[in-house]
C-alpha cells in the first residue's frame, strides 16, 4: 500500500464501480478528512470527525457507507431488504444535499443501493409508499425520522447498522435534543456510528456519550477556515449605522466587490430592509427566507448558482441563536408560527463560487462567524468583510480569539477604505433609507407569500374548486413595498472618488446599457401602440439622448 501521506482512492480498496462514480465527479485525490476517516470507517471503526465546512465530510461518510453496504450484499448471505444505513441532519437543505451526493456516489450501483429522503415538505402518509419499498440508505431531521418511527412505518431496531450524524454540533442548537434521544430508543444496540461536525462544543461531546462506542477522534490540524492565500479576512469599523448602508453601497454599486457574494444579516426584517435598500440603487438580490417553502428557497439557491443573481441576503439568526435546551424554539401549540426550524443557510448549503461574504450583521457567536466565512474559498479564492460598530469590538475580539488559536497574529486585517471619500453619496444613501419604511418591507414580506399562494401546487385544486378565492386574491390591493427612484440607479462621475476611478469605470458600463436602452427606445417609438393624440395631432414619444 502507498504511503499514507499519497494514500488515494484507488487504495483504499475501494468497490470498482464506487472508484468510477469518483473518478466522474472529479475528484483526483481525496481530500484530508477522506484520506483520514474512509479508511478508519472501513474497518468498522466508530468516528468523531471534525473538519471545516467545505472539506468534504459528506464523502468521507458516504462512501463508506455506500462500500460497507455494497461487500455485504456481494459477500453475505441473501437476507431480506431493509433499512441499513441512516443519515441524520439538523436541516431540509443538507438533507437534500446528502442525498444528492450520496445518490451521485451510488450512479453506477444504483440498483443495489437505494437513497431515500424523508425530510422534504410532503406529508407522513405519502411518505410510507416510500418507506414500505425500505430503501438502503435514509435521510432525514430526527424529528421527521421520529415521526415515522411512532407511526411504525419505519423500522430500524433489527436492521440498522450504520448512523451518520451529519453537522452534529448544530442538532440541538436546533431543538433536536428531545427528539434525538427518543429516537436513539428505536435503534439496535450495536451499530456503527459516525459524528461530522465542523467545531466540537458541549452538544457534540453530550451526543458522543449517548451515540458512539468507543470512537476514534479525527481532530485534525488543519485551521477552521482556509489559509491567508486562499481566504482573505477583512474588519471595517463604521461610526454608525449608516456608515454602514452607504458603505455597502458604494462597494456594490462601484464594482468593488466583484463576483458572488453572500451578505449576512441577523434578523429576517433586515434581510428585506437591506433587500428593498438595495433595489433602490438598481442592485438586484433576493433573500432566502426560511418562511418559504423549501422548493422556493432551493429555486433561489439555484438561481443565485446560475448565475441569475450575484447577491444573496441570508440569515443565521434562526439557526445559530443561542441554543435551547429541551425544547423546539419558536414552537406554538399549533407548530410553526414562524420560520422554518428546519431550514438553514449558514451551514451545509452548497453555494457555488461564491467570492465574497459580507457581514453586514456580527455574527452573534464565534462559530456562527466560521459557518457564514466557509461559504466562500471553497473551490475558489474568496475574502470575508465584516461591518463593525464601536461598541461591538469587543465581540469581534473574541472571534479573533476563538480563530487565532495558537497564532497570535491578527487575522482580520484592516480594510483600507477612507469614508470621507465617499461622503458624495451620502445623501443617496439617506434618500433611499427614508423609502424603506416598516410599511414598506410587511409589504415586502408579503408580497412574497402572496406570489407563492399563487403559485403553489398544494392550492392548484383548492383554487379550481374555489375560483372565487383566486380571483380575489389576483386583483387584491397591489403592494408596494418601497418607492424605487430611478435616479439612483445611475452613478455620475463626478461622485467617483478620483481614488476610484483608476479602479473602477461605472460610466463606461453605463454607457453601454444606455446604448441597449437608446435601442430598445427606439423600436418602442416605432411602435403605434406607443403613440398617442393630443389636441387632434397624433404624438409619438422621441428617444431620449443619453
Amino acid at each position: 500500500m502507498a504511503d499514507s501521506e499519497a494514500l488515494g482512492f484507488e487504495h483504499m480498496g475501494l468497490d470498482p464501480r464506487l472508484l468510477q462514480a469518483v473518478t466522474d465527479l472529479g475528484w483526483s485525490r481525496p481530500t484530508l478528512i477522506q484520506e483520514k476517516a474512509i479508511p478508519l470507517a472501513l474497518e468498522g471503526k466508530d468516528l468523531l470527525a471534525r473538519a471545516r465546512t467545505g472539506s468534504g465530510k459528506t464523502a468521507a461518510y458516504a462512501i463508506p457507507m455506500l462500500q460497507l453496504l455494497l461487500h455485504r450484499k456481494a459477500t453475505g448471505p441473501v437476507v431480506e431488504q431493509a433499512v441499513r444505513g441512516l443519515v441524520l441532519v439538523p436541516t431540509k437543505e443538507l438533507a437534500r444535499q446528502a442525498q444528492c451526493m450520496i445518490q451521485q456516489l451510488a450512479t453506477y450501483c444504483a440498483r443495489d443501493v437505494r437513497v431515500a429522503n424523508v425530510s422534504a415538505a410532503e406529508d407522513l402518509a405519502s411518505q410510507r409508499a416510500v418507506l414500505m419499498e425500505k430503501p438502503d440508505v435514509i435521510v432525514g431531521t430526527p424529528s421527521r425520522i421520529l415521526s415515522h418511527l411512532q407511526q411504525d412505518s419505519l423500522k430500524l431496531r433489527d436492521s440498522l447498522e450504520l448512523l451518520v450524524v451529519d453537522e452534529a454540533d448544530l442538532l440541538f442548537s436546533f431543538g433536536f435534543e428531545e427528539e434525538l434521544k427518543s429516537l436513539l430508543c428505536h435503534l439496535p444496540r450495536i451499530y456503527q456510528a459516525f459524528l461530522m461536525s465542523a467545531t466540537f462544543n458541549e452538544d457534540v461531546q453530550a451526543l458522543k456519550e449517548l451515540v458512539l462506542h468507543n470512537p476514534v477522534t479525527l481532530k485534525l490540524q488543519e485551521s477552521q477556515l482556509p489559509g491567508p492565500d486562499q481566504l482573505q479576512q477583512f474588519q471595517v469599523v463604521c461610526e454608525t449605522e449608516e456608515d454602514k448602508f452607504l458603505l455597502l453601497y458604494t462597494l456594490l454599486k462601484l464594482s468593488l466587490i466583484r463576483g458572488k457574494s453572500l451578505l449576512f444579516v441577523n434578523t429576517l426584517e433586515r434581510s428585506y430592509r437591506l433587500r428593498l435598500f438595495l433595489e433602490q440603487f438598481s442592485i438586484p438580490t433576493c433573500v432566502l427566507n426560511g418562511e418559504l417553502p423549501l422548493r422556493s428557497r432551493c429555486h433561489i439557491i439555484s438561481q443565485f448558482n446560475q448565475g441569475f443573481y450575484d447577491c444573496v441576503i441570508a440569515t443565521d439568526a434562526e439557526v445559530l441563536g443561542a441554543p435551547v435546551k429541551g425544547k423546539r424554539r419558536g414552537r406554538g401549540p399549533k407548530g410553526d408560527k414562524a420560520s422554518d426550524l428546519e431550514a438553514g443557510v449558514a451551514r451545509g448549503i452548497d453555494f457555488h463560487h461564491v467570492s465574497a461574504v459580507l457581514n453586514f450583521d456580527l455574527p452573534p457567536t464565534p462559530e456562527a462567524y466560521i459557518h457564514r466565512a466557509g461559504r466562500t474559498a471553497r473551490a475558489n479564492t474568496g475574502i470575508v468583510l465584516t461591518f463593525v460598530l464601536p461598541t461591538e469590538q469587543s465581540h469581534l475580539g473574541k472571534i479573533e480569539e476563538l480563530l487565532s488559536g495558537e497564532n497570535r497574529g491578527p487575522i482580520l486585517l484592516p480594510y483600507q477604505f477612507r469614508m470621507e471619500e465617499i461622503e458624495g453619496f451620502r445623501y443617496r444613501c439617506r434618500d433611499a433609507m427614508r423609502s424603506v419604511t416598516k410599511q414598506a418591507i410587511r409589504e415586502a414580506r408579503l408580497k412574497e407569500i402572496k406570489e407563492e399562494l399563487l403559485h403553489s401546487e398544494k392550492l392548484k385544486t383548492y383554487f379550481e374548486d374555489n375560483p372565487r378565492d383566486l380571483q380575489l386574491l389576483r386583483h387584491d390591493l397591489p403592494l408596494h413595498p418601497a418607492v424605487v427612484k430611478p435616479h439612483l440607479g445611475h452613478v455620475p462621475d463626478y461622485l467617483v472618488p478620483p481614488a476610484l476611478r483608476g479602479l473602477v469605470r461605472p460610466h463606461k458600463k453605463r454607457k453601454k446599457l444606455s446604448s441597449s436602452c437608446r435601442k430598445a427606445k427606439r423600436v418602442k417609438s416605432q411602435n403605434p401602440l406607443h403613440s398617442f393624440k393630443h389636441k387632434g395631432k397624433k404624438f409619438r414619444p422621441a428617444a431620449k439622448s443619453s
